[in-house]
């Protein structure tokens, strides 16, 4: 008797247009409803490309320890490679007479390399964040070196056996008044900026959602209970509250995130709420009850899908405020830790020297841009989730 080998079933399911599309039998494959969602995305050009840039962007300041350091990628001395990028090594490790570690733009360390006839990668900025350039051309805040005229660099070109400008360690758009590299900090802020947004904006919305849900969902006295403390959280004068708590306990980025979530939570409580409300009304809801489904499996399987539709909206929204509000603390100065990285601290440098222009233009657009891109993806991300435009024939 032959068997017969089990041949694969299709099936289909029911677009939001009452159209039949049939399953995929391989693969993942999104839904009808999303890929027409992401269509709409990619319609608005400008929310479509902003979303990609800031994507490289990110990615980018990810890895700005390859990008900006002052430690080179790759050495190679006495035919073995180092990677100093990634490990610590002493001094003695590259013929030096100490045991700390090693100071890689050290004219006296480059020369013991060089004897083993060793060489030296380096990432295209040659300053971490933190690292000053102790012979800057000119006082600091230090031009742009591209900026400088060969009068203005004479003297430390001089002294380091140069040619001209051109030949000492870039400072692309200068220094601050400490001697730090703008571009490296500049980098390494617009990570700490936007890491600390997502977070914020993560945690933010799961208890935001959370509550909501319950509000929502278990109306009555649990509602009624709920809207009143809140009403009574948000009368609370949050940015002095904030100055108060960040001037009392010590600077930290966790610390900062901490008394942030404790108002930023609030934001998406309500837009949560009221899907809730409307949702828990809906004849698969009631029906759900009555074959006895849990509370909670009914709440986050079948209520808050819909409810995260209104929501993801406003993220992107979320995120900008948050690190608007990260950089407005730095600015002030109860932000982040003194010397961290920080777009705010970038502007409170541009306002304390304004014969340095560079420094308050750098952090200016930078802030600008980065929130730019940040609006244009949510506008895009609503008429993603725009049902006249999902649900339309055209």
């Amino acid at each position: 008797m032959t068997m017969l080998a089990p041949q694969p079933v299709e099936t289909s399911t029911q677009s939001p247009l009452g159209e039949a599309v049939p399953a995929t039998r391989h693969g993942f494959s999104p839904s009808p409803l999303n890929r027409r969602r992401w269509q709409n995305f990619k319609a608005n050009r400008r929310g479509y490309w902003s979303f990609w840039i800031f994507v490289v962007l990110f990615v980018a300041s990810l890895f700005a320890n390859f990008i900006a350091n002052d430690k080179p990628l790759v050495v190679k001395y006495d035919g073995k490679l180092y990677w100093p990028v990634i490990f610590t090594y002493a001094e003695t490790t590259f013929g030096g007479d100490f045991e700390t570690a090693a100071d890689y733009r050290d004219p006296y360390l480059q020369k013991q390399i060089a004897a083993k006839g060793g060489s030296m990668i380096w990432p295209p900025i040659r300053y971490s964040y933190d690292s000053r350039n102790l012979d800057p051309p000119t006082a600091v805040p230090s031009k742009p070196t591209w900026l400088l005229t060969e009068e203005q660099c004479k003297d430390v070109v001089k002294r380091k056996g140069l040619t001209g400008c051109r030949d000492l360690e870039y400072n692309w758009l200068g220094t601050d008044d400490q001697g730090r590299d703008v571009v490296a900090r500049l980098i390494y802020g617009f990570r700490i900026s936007v890491l600390f947004g997502l977070t914020l904006t993560i945690l933010s919305s799961i208890i935001g959602i959370a509550a909501g849900g319950v509000q929502g969902y278990f109306g009555g006295w649990t509602d009624l209970i709920f809207q009143r403390l809140i009403e009574i959280w948000t009368a609370i004068p949050s940015l002095y509250l904030l100055l108060i708590i960040s001037a009392v306990l010590p600077p930290g980025f966790f610390i900062l995130l901490g008394i942030l979530l404790l108002f930023s939570w609030v934001s998406l409580v309500g837009l949560v709420r009221a899907e809730f409300l409307r949702g828990r009304n809906f004849e698969y809801i009631q029906a759900a009850r009555a074959l006895g489904v849990s509370n909670g499996v009914i709440m986050f399987r079948h209520l808050l899908p819909n409810a995260m539709v209104a929501t993801m909206t406003f993220l992107p929204f979320i995120v900008s405020s948050s690190v608007m509000t990260l950089t407005a603390l730095d600015f002030l100065g109860f932000g982040l830790p003194p010397g961290s990285p920080s777009l705010g601290e970038l502007l409170s440098q541009g306002k304390a020297n304004v014969q340095a222009p560079w420094l308050g233009l750098t952090g200016f657009f930078s802030v600008a841009i980065m929130l730019s891109l940040l609006i244009f993806i949510g506008e895009a991300a609503r008429d993603a989730f725009d049902p006249r435009k999902t649900f339309s024939k055209g």
